[in-house]
């Protein structure tokens, strides 16, 4: 038979994983001696192949039944190791035997034993590969061989080629003890190298790949990911529902990334060292690739299912975050051309998760722009609804600065003509602390959304009839909003000089609140520096506690919900009045009728001022308390209103 046609039949491997070898040597037409050594290597190595020969009749690899079959991979492997080095010498003769003229009869002798001893190696492989599979019982169970650390691919099949056979076939069989993970992956290597130097390298990644791709969608399974969910299915999802298979990826991408995928692409590498690193990658690819598109296909999903209600936004947060803090790890393992896809996905993820954030975040600050200028203040001027929801939304979204950092670069602040630029009065001296790049867009976004809530709190405050109470609404609110600041991470992002400037105004809106609100009763006051007689420390007397009056009558239902808020103005009231007071009431006998209480009664009295409690009275110190970030349907004031 012509050399041509013996070749393609004893040996046929895959171009790509076969190994660099020699030349074989050119034997002489009618050579005996090339058939003498083939024949002696049938001899030597025949007994062992046929003894470990596969029984058509065994059971499958991946049944329960075949965990009773013989194997050969078991105790000290002294057999196996020999059993590898006959097959290698075996298949290292055929090659020096293809000549033209060679006995025929010895060569397919040599063939059949080759094609026995690669069932037998091939059910090995199979066999080892099953027995990692997890463990439905437990869930939590995680690959060993997926654990092997690289170390692991020394092995003692590494160290044969320096024992000699003699030694290799005198050494007693030892008890089979428990595998350890390093002999799994010896093991799976040993095999692996032994096919493909064999020519049935495709046959053994062939394998590799069908068991392995199991194990990835069982692992993935078990860590709470569901591939069958589409795109489709996620649109037709009620919230609740959405959520838990959310919170559910986001448990799971973790794990299936850092471990899962990342195990898989170091077995591969171990088991398969003798194939060139592209043939790795493909094989890796073909085992996690479709997985891991599925896992982050979910991710670009779940963007376009989830509505862009404000509410919305922190479950678009945590799925970017997740992404995104993995993203040298999927880097690493996701490097090759193969898996180009994989990153391709995650990127398109993150970029549609972008996208959301920004078209829910315009959503919210057009809630607050349209919240119905109609709606009563709150009666008693203490903290609207929105201010408290508004800023908690902001503190929340502070929280997840380092994600939104990336989503807001490229995302500049509207100022058309609808949405004018900042005023002047407003940032002040405090451009500073925008910083430059990211730390800009932060600032720039989180001051514009804080200046849309306080210009629609101006806007609230015009409802009220009474100038002083609309001066004390602002100066409640405006409170709220600094100390959310102040306590938050938003106190990073607008920077010290905001809180300063706004804490200012504050205190400003707080002045106008008693400048307003206590005129009447400063005037009925004389003048410290002007003498006064005892018949117009009377009648001074008489005013002061008609103004009094008319302010305890107005005012008995006003609330200064923030503790420290109603201490100042009590002190800046005690300040201007009790010193007044005193002068008049030193001025008056005892027991005359205009004097009806002392310089200290008046101090408590103004201490006691502004107590009132109900809707709307609620201190941001209790509010802060609140960290749910399931908003409760209050929320629907950022709806329109309703």
């Amino acid at each position: 038979m012509p050399r041509r046609g013996m070749r393609s039949v004893f040996f046929n491997p895959s171009p790509s994983i076969s190994p660099a070898r020699p030349a074989a040597p050119t034997t002489r037409r009618g050579d005996p001696f090339a058939d003498t050594v083939m024949a002696e290597r049938i001899a030597r190595v025949e007994p062992l192949i046929e003894k470990w020969a596969v029984d058509s009749s065994s059971p499958s690899p991946s049944t329960s039944g075949y965990a009773g079959a013989a194997h050969l991979f078991r105790g000290d492997r002294h057999e196996a190791k020999l059993y590898i080095a006959r097959v290698k010498e075996l298949h290292s003769a055929m090659l020096l035997c293809i000549g033209e003229d060679s006995n025929s009869g010895v060569i397919v002798r040599a063939h059949e034993l080759l094609q026995t001893a690669m069932r037998r190696l091939s059910q090995e492989f199979r066999r080892i590969l099953w027995s990692q599979l997890p463990n439905t019982d437990h869930p939590e169970s995680v690959s060993v061989l997926s654990r092997s650390s690289r170390a692991s691919t020394r092995s003692s099949f590494s160290d044969f080629e320096y024992e000699s056979e003699d030694e290799l076939s005198t050494k007693q069989f030892a008890a089979e003890p428990v595998m350890q993970e390093d002999e799994r992956v010896t093991d799976l290597k040993a095999i692996a190298d032994c096919m493909i130097a064999c020519g049935h390298g495709k046959e053994c990644m062939d394998i590799y790949k069908i068991v392995r791709r199991s194990f990835v969608d069982e692992e993935l399974y078990h860590l709470g990911f569901e591939r069958r969910i589409g795109p489709s299915q996620m649109q037709k999802m009620d919230w609740e529902v959405l959520e838990v298979k959310v919170k559910s990826w986001l448990s799971a991408v973790k794990q299936a990334v850092q471990r899962l995928f990342s195990g898989e692409r170091i077995l591969c590498d171990q088991v398969f060292t003798a194939a060139p690193a592209s043939v790795r990658e493909t094989v890796f690819s073909n085992i996690a690739g479709d997985a891991a598109v599925a896992l982050f296909g979910f991710a670009e999903g779940a963007a376009k299912a989830i509505k862009r209600s404000p509410e919305n936004i922190f479950r678009l947060l945590d799925l970017y975050a997740a992404i995104a803090n993995l993203w040298p790890d999927i880097e690493s393992t996701f490097s090759s051309d193969a898996t180009s896809a994989v990153r391709l996905n995650a990127i398109s993820s993150l970029i549609k998760l972008g996208e959301a954030v920004r078209v829910t975040l315009g959503n919210f600050e057009a809630a607050i722009q349209k919240d119905s200028a109609k709606q009563s203040a709150v009666p008693n001027g203490g903290i609207h609804p929105l201010t408290r929801y508004a800023v908690n939304y902001l503190a929340f979204l502070a929280d997840y600065s380092g994600v939104l950092a990336d989503i807001l670069a490229d995302w500049p602040v509207n100022t058309s003509a609808e949405h004018p630029p900042f005023p002047d009065s407003y940032f002040g001296d405090c451009n500073s602390a925008a910083g430059d790049g990211d730390e800009s867009a932060m600032f720039t976004r989180f001051a514009w959304l804080v200046l849309v809530l306080l210009c629609k709190l101006d806007v609230k405050a015009e409802q009220y009839k009474d100038v002083a109470l609309s001066y004390l609404f602002l100066a409640n609110n405006l409170r709220y909003v600094v100390d959310k600041v102040a306590r938050s991470n938003l106190r990073h992002l607008l920077g010290e000089c905001w809180v300063e400037k706004h804490e200012s105004k504050v205190k400003l809106y707080a002045s106008n609140y008693e400048r307003t609100g206590w005129s009447k009763v400063f005037s009925s006051l004389p003048d410290l520096t002007v003498e006064i007689t005892s018949g117009q420390a009377k009648e001074s007397l008489r005013k002061f506690n008609a103004a009094l009056e008319e302010v305890r009558a107005k005012q008995a239902g006003w609330a200064a919900p923030d503790p420290k808020l109603r201490d100042e103005i009590a002190l800046s009231l005690a300040e201007k009045l009790v010193p007044a007071y005193r002068r008049l009431y030193d001025g008056c006998p005892r027991g005359d009728p205009a004097v009806k209480f002392t310089p200290d009664d008046l101090e408590n009295y103004s201490a006691g001022m502004l107590r009132a409690t109900g809707g709307g009275s609620e201190s941001s110190s209790t509010a802060s308390s609140r960290s749910s970030r399931s908003w409760p349907s209050p929320f629907r004031l950022l709806k329109g209103g309703r």
